[in-house]
């Protein structure tokens, strides 16, 4: 179950404030891509990616090692924040409004909003965007143009978070997605508990989250014996 205020108004919405709402452990969602109201949010059941529990099974490991997809970080927040609004199979609305896109780009400037970028060649196929504040990342929305894209961009981001010293990695949510990778969800009293004490951390986001400056963090990554891999989302 996941308990909502709905606001009808946005113009009182800040960058600053959305940070202190992630603080209390609240996050928005518009209602669909051409509204301006905003909902505030808090599951009873929260997702995160134990940063030390995360599984990438031997495919997806070679995939990720071959480098055949480079990644990057911050260099096309915005275009990330559209790939991820962009209608898909299973998903034919949005969340992310444009007034969304205008609030996070905003932390994105000030240096609390990042995005991880997957490309082929010269071609984005693959990214997600957060918020980071102190020791803890929040992760919006990925999105997947070529398969498995969306778990390299999250593979190097486990890797980078765990290099910059940060304690947790929210989620929001569990999806069949994130669980099959090692997620999990946690009464909101426990989720809690963990945000506060991440927020108590000065971790630090890392410049590089290439495959040569992770490799050695990502390798540290295994799949249990006898889990099996869960597919891309659409």
């Amino acid at each position: 179950m996941t308990r909502a205020k709905t606001v009808s108004h946005m113009d009182d919405i800040t960058p600053d404030l959305l940070l202190r709402a992630y603080a209390s452990g609240i996050f928005p969602m518009a209602p669909d891509a051409g509204s301006a109201d905003l909902s505030w949010y808090l599951p009873e059941e929260r997702g995160i990616m134990p940063l030390n529990g995360m599984h990438v099974p031997r495919k997806l490991m070679r995939l990720v090692m071959s480098g055949k997809m480079t990644v990057t970080a911050d260099r096309a927040f915005d275009a990330v924040m559209l790939a991820c609004a962009e209608p898909a199979l299973g998903r034919e609305t949005t969340w992310i409004s444009g007034r969304i896109r205008a609030l996070y780009g905003a932390l994105h400037r000030q240096g609390n909003a990042h995005s991880i970028e997957v490309w082929d060649g010269e071609n984005l196929v693959g990214g997600l965007y957060g918020v980071s504040l102190r020791g803890a990342f929040f992760g919006e929305s990925m999105f997947s143009r070529e398969r498995d894209a969306s778990k390299v961009a999250l593979v190097h981001l486990v890797a980078g978070l765990r290099k910059g010293r940060f304690t947790l990695l929210d989620t929001q949510y569990t999806t069949p997605h994130l669980t099959g990778l090692g997620g999990i969800g946690l009464p909101a009293a426990d989720y809690l508990s963990l945000l506060h004490q991440a927020l108590t951390v000065h971790a630090v986001w890392p410049d590089d989250f290439s495959l040569q400056a992770l490799r050695e963090s990502i390798a540290s990554l295994r799949v249990p014996v006898g889990r099996a891999p869960a597919g891309d989302p659409p």
